[in-house]
C-alpha cells in the first residue's frame, strides 16, 4: 500500500508526458525553418546529434521521430534555434508547435494536407493542367521520400502509443470507418535494429508486435484496424492484406523465393514449419495454398469474419507486366501504390486479372438479406442484378474447345464459324496504297480503356440461355445468333440516318477478328449483328441462343474502374476538359511526373482486360483432359457469353468511328490491332489527319481526350519504316500497329 501513491504519481506523469500539450517538439515544417533560419545544413545536425543525414530527412518531413536518446539533444537543440530565430507572428488560427503536422478531422476532398519539407518535391508541375477527381475516386497521397531505416519510423503502437503521421489527403469527407482507419492494407518490414513496422496507406507506420506468423495474423485482425468497407450493400467487408517484404519473410521464417518445384506448384509443400505454425494455432489456408496470394482464415462466426491475406512481391505476386517495379520499391512507396489502388478500385484479391473479377462480385454481390418474416428472421436470398451463386452452362456455340459439353465430338475435330462463337480483338493490315505512300507519317492514335467502354451499358445474360429456332433478331436481347451476314456490303452503308459511299476494300470487315469478309452463316454476339442493321441491312437469324434474364450487370464495374483512372491520370496532370492540344501536351512524358502513380494507371488498365478474360478463363494445368470439367467452370462468373458481348461491342464501337471518319475524310486506317488505329498522314501529329473544327471534332468520330472511348496518340513512325518493315519480312499486310509506339519491331502487343 505505501508504494500506490508513487504508482499513482508516476503513471499521471507518464500520462501528462503523452499529451504534452503538443510541444514535446516543434512541427515538422518549424524544425525545417529553424535550421534554415540559422544556416545549418542537414548533415551539420546529423553530425551534431550521432546521426545520419536520412534520419534528419525523416524528422524533417514527419515522417519519424529521434529515438529517445536523440530526443532530449533535438529538442534543444530546436528551443535554443527558437530562441535566437523566433517565428514571426502567425495569423489567428495559425498554426501552433506540435509533435506531428496537423491533422485535418474533416479535409475538404481535393485539399491536401502538406508538410512543409525540403525533401518532398512537387511531382507535378504547377502549370499542369488538372481537373477535379470524380466523387467516387479518393485523391492520392503525395509521393513521400524513400523511407528511413536508421531511425524508428513514426508508429501507432499496438502497446499504447499515439499515432504519429501526416492525414492522407485521400481520406474522405467525414472521416474513415474506424474498424479501417489505418487504411486496407499494410506492407510488413524490418528495421536494421530488428524492429518490425507496418508501413500502411496514407504515410502512417504502426509499431507490429508479433514474432510470429500466427500472432502476426492475431494482430491484423485485433489491433491493426485495416480492411476496407463494402462496395456494396449486401456484400461483405474487404479483409486486410498485409505485404510481406524480404526482410519480413526473412523474421517470420519464410523463404525469400520459391524454390523452381514451389514456383511451378505455386505454393510452399504442406509440410513447411510456418504452415504447421499456422496449423496448431487452428488457423486454415485456402486451396490455392500458402503461396504469392495466401489466405489465412478462421470459419466465420455469424457475421464475423476472420481472414488475413498476404501479397509476397519476391515470390512475384505482383506481375511487372501489370505492376511495373512496384515489388521492388521501398515499404512506404509501395504502401501508397498499392493504397491508392484498394482506394479507387479495390483491395488486391491476387492478381490484377483474379481482382478485375472479384470486383464484379463485390458490386454485385450473388445473395441479400431478405425481408423479415413473421418471426423477425431473415434469410439468404439471390440478390437481383447479380450472376447468383450457381454456375451456369454456356450455350454450346459459346463454350470453349475441350468444354465438357462439347466431349462427344470427333477428338481432331476443328469447329468453324458456323458451330462456334469467335468474337475477338481486331487484328487486321492492309497494303498501303500508292497516294498513301506518298505521305510522310504512319500516326497511331489508341481508344483509352477500350474494353472498360465498351462494357459500359452493355446489355448482358444474367441466367442460362434458351434455345430459339427461327427468331426475330431482337438487339436488346442478349445471346448468341446464328446468321449470314455476308451480304453487308461496306462500299454503301448508313453512317447515321445517311447512306454513304466507300471503298470497301480499304476498310475491316465489323464482323471477323481479322477483318475478312464473312462467307455464310456464323455465330455473332447481338451487338454484332445489331451493328449490322445499323449500316442499313436486313437480318435472319436460323437459330440463336438467348438469355431473357438480363441486365446491365457491368455498368458499376465500368463506372468504378473508370473513376480509378480518371482519378489517377488527373493527379498526373492529365484532366478530362482539355483542349486537344493541350491534352497531347499533357500525355507527354506524364508517367514521369509521378512513377508510382504512373503503376497505378498500369494496374487499373490490366485489371479492366484481365477481368474480361477471366469471364473465360481456361485450363491451367492440373491434369486436366480435353472433354473434363475444370476449377473455374464452378464460379458462377465464368461466363464467356459476357466476355464475347463485351469484346464485340468493343470492336463494334471502333469500327462505327472508322466508318465516320472515312465518310467525312476520305481517309482509311492502314492498320488495325486490338484497340489502336494507325493511319497516313502528312504530319506526325494525330491533330494532322482527325478532323477538328473550331476545337470540335467529327460527331460519333475519334475524339482526342483521356475519358473512355475517346482516344489518345499511341506513336508516330516514317511511311518509309513501315515500307522497310514489311519489306524486310516479306509481309506486305504485316501489323504495323503493333510496332507504331516505338518502332521496335516485337510480338508484343503495343495496345492496352
Amino acid at each position: 500500500m505505501t508504494d500506490q501513491p508513487r504508482e499513482l504519481f508516476t503513471a499521471v506523469d507518464a500520462l501528462l508526458a503523452a499529451v504534452d500539450d503538443g510541444s514535446v517538439l516543434p512541427a515538422p515544417a518549424e524544425r525545417v525553418r529553424l535550421r534554415e533560419a540559422a544556416g545549418l545544413t542537414q548533415a551539420a545536425v546529423a553530425q551534431a546529434l550521432g546521426a545520419r543525414v536520412p534520419s534528419v530527412q525523416a524528422w524533417e518531413a514527419g515522417r519519424a521521430e529521434p529515438s529517445a536518446e536523440r530526443l532530449g539533444a533535438y529538442r534543444r537543440l530546436l528551443e535554443g534555434l527558437a530562441r535566437r530565430y523566433p517565428a514571426p507572428a502567425a495569423p489567428a488560427g495559425g498554426e501552433g508547435t506540435s509533435r506531428t503536422p496537423p491533422v485535418a478531422a474533416d479535409p475538404v476532398p481535393g485539399a491536401a494536407a502538406v508538410t512543409a519539407t525540403e525533401d518532398i518535391p512537387s511531382r507535378v508541375p504547377a502549370s499542369a493542367p488538372r481537373s477535379s477527381a470524380p466523387a467516387p475516386a479518393a485523391e492520392a497521397p503525395a509521393a513521400v521520400p524513400r523511407p528511413v531505416r536508421t531511425a524508428a519510423p513514426t508508429s501507432v503502437s499496438s502497446r499504447g502509443a499515439g499515432a504519429r503521421a501526416v492525414a492522407s489527403a485521400g481520406t474522405p469527407a467525414g472521416g474513415v470507418d474506424p474498424r479501417f482507419e489505418n487504411g486496407p492494407l499494410a506492407v510488413v518490414d524490418v528495421d536494421s535494429d530488428g524492429t518490425v513496422w507496418a508501413y500502411c496507406a496514407g504515410g502512417l507506420v504502426v509499431d507490429v508486435p508479433a514474432k510470429s506468423l500466427p500472432s502476426l495474423v492475431d494482430w491484423t485482425l485485433r489491433e491493426a484496424k485495416l480492411g476496407g468497407a463494402r462496395l456494396s450493400g449486401p456484400g461483405k467487408d474487404a479483409d486486410p492484406l498485409l505485404v510481406l517484404t524480404e526482410a519480413a519473410l526473412e523474421r517470420y521464417g519464410l523463404p525469400v523465393s520459391l524454390t523452381e518445384q514451389e514456383r511451378l506448384a505455386g505454393r510452399l509443400p504442406e509440410g513447411h514449419k510456418v504452415i504447421k505454425q499456422l496449423a496448431r494455432a487452428e488457423w486454415k489456408l485456402t486451396k490455392r495454398g500458402f503461396g504469392p496470394w495466401a489466405r489465412i482464415y478462421r470459419p466465420a462466426t455469424g457475421s464475423e469474419r476472420a481472414c488475413v491475406q498476404l501479397c509476397i512481391p519476391s515470390w512475384q505476386a505482383l506481375d511487372t507486366r501489370h505492376w511495373g517495379d512496384a515489388g521492388q520499391l521501398e515499404p512506404a512507396e509501395l504502401a501508397r501504390v498499392l493504397g491508392v489502388y484498394a482506394s479507387r478500385v479495390m483491395t488486391p484479391r491476387g492478381s490484377t486479372a483474379v481482382t478485375g473479377l472479384e470486383l464484379m462480385t463485390a458490386l454485385h454481390p450473388p445473395t441479400r438479406a431478405s425481408a423479415p418474416d413473421a418471426d423477425g428472421k431473415r434469410t439468404s436470398e439471390h440478390n437481383p442484378g447479380s450472376l447468383g451463386k450457381d454456375p451456369v452452362d454456356p450455350a454450346p456455340c459459346e463454350a470453349p474447345d475441350g468444354h465438357p459439353l462439347l466431349k462427344d465430338l470427333p477428338r481432331f475435330h476443328v469447329r468453324g464459324p458456323a458451330e462456334k462463337l469467335f468474337e475477338e480483338a481486331y487484328d487486321w493490315a492492309r497494303p498501303m496504297t500508292d497516294a498513301e505512300c506518298t505521305l510522310r507519317h504512319l500516326v497511331g492514335i489508341d481508344v483509352n480503356m477500350a474494353f472498360a467502354a465498351g462494357a459500359n451499358g452493355v446489355n448482358v445474360g444474367l441466367g442460362a440461355p434458351t434455345h430459339v429456332k427461327n427468331p426475330v433478331f431482337d438487339p436488346k436481347l442478349p445471346g448468341s445468333w446464328l446468321v449470314d451476314l455476308s451480304h453487308v456490303d461496306l462500299s454503301r452503308v448508313k453512317a447515321g440516318k445517311e447512306w454513304v459511299e466507300l471503298d470497301g476494300s480499304l476498310l475491316p470487315s465489323p464482323f471477323t477478328p481479322k477483318g475478312e469478309r464473312p462467307e455464310g452463316p456464323a455465330w455473332y454476339a447481338t451487338p454484332t449483328v445489331a451493328y449490322a442493321v445499323e449500316l442499313g441491312y436486313a437480318v435472319a437469324p436460323v437459330e440463336a441462343w438467348v438469355r431473357y434474364d438480363n441486365g446491365r450487370y457491368l455498368d458499376g464495374w465500368y463506372t468504378r474502374l473508370r473513376d480509378a483512372y480518371l482519378a489517377t491520370m488527373a493527379d498526373l496532370g492529365v484532366g478530362a476538359d482539355l483542349a486537344p492540344a493541350d491534352f497531347l501536351a499533357a500525355m507527354d512524358g506524364y508517367q514521369a511526373r509521378d512513377p508510382e502513380l504512373a503503376i497505378v494507371v498500369s494496374a487499373v488498365k490490366a485489371t479492366v482486360k484481365g477481368g474480361l478474360g477471366k469471364l473465360r478463363e481456361r485450363p491451367r494445368g492440373e491434369g486436366w483432359r480435353p472433354g473434363e470439367p475444370w476449377r473455374a467452370l464452378s464460379r458462377p462468373t465464368w461466363r464467356p457469353d459476357i466476355r464475347a458481348a463485351v469484346i464485340s461491342r468493343t470492336r463494334i464501337n471502333l469500327h462505327r468511328k472508322i466508318v465516320k471518319h472515312a465518310a467525312f475524310t476520305g481517309q482509311y486506317p492502314v492498320a488495325v490491332l486490338s484497340d489502336c488505329v494507325v493511319y497516313a498522314a502528312g504530319g506526325p501529329s494525330p491533330l494532322d489527319f482527325l478532323p477538328y473544327r473550331e476545337g470540335r471534332p467529327l460527331p460519333g468520330g475519334f475524339k482526342l481526350g483521356i475519358n473512355p472511348g475517346l482516344v489518345k496518340h499511341e506513336g508516330t513512325q516514317s511511311v518509309l519504316w513501315g515500307e522497310e518493315v514489311r519489306e524486310r519480312f516479306d509481309a506486305p499486310e504485316l501489323n504495323l500497329a503493333r510496332y507504331i509506339k516505338d518502332g521496335a519491331v516485337t510480338d508484343a502487343d503495343n495496345g492496352e
